[in-house]
């Protein structure tokens, strides 16, 4: 797995390609078959896909942080 700046706004990618380890994460979650996968990303292995969501799930950008937290529904109004 690769992370660059350069490459997809740093998104984590598979080594050496433009494959978005989250996105493969989330189509083995969705239910796509290993092998289904392949046939799309034939550059790839089935060790390389099964570690996909472990890796996704490890590394997966936190949510941001509440920067307004003095902010409350009613002091906008709402």
């Amino acid at each position: 797995m690769n992370s660059d700046p350069a490459i997809m706004r740093g998104t984590p990618v598979f080594k050496e390609t433009r494959i978005p380890v989250d996105l493969v994460a989330d189509m083995l979650a969705q239910g796509a078959a290993a092998e289904e996968l392949l046939e799309g990303y034939p550059t790839r292995n089935e060790g390389m896909l099964s570690v996909a969501p472990l890796y996704s799930r490890e590394f997966s950008p936190q949510a941001p942080a509440n920067r307004s937290p003095w902010r409350t529904k009613e002091s906008l109004g709402e």
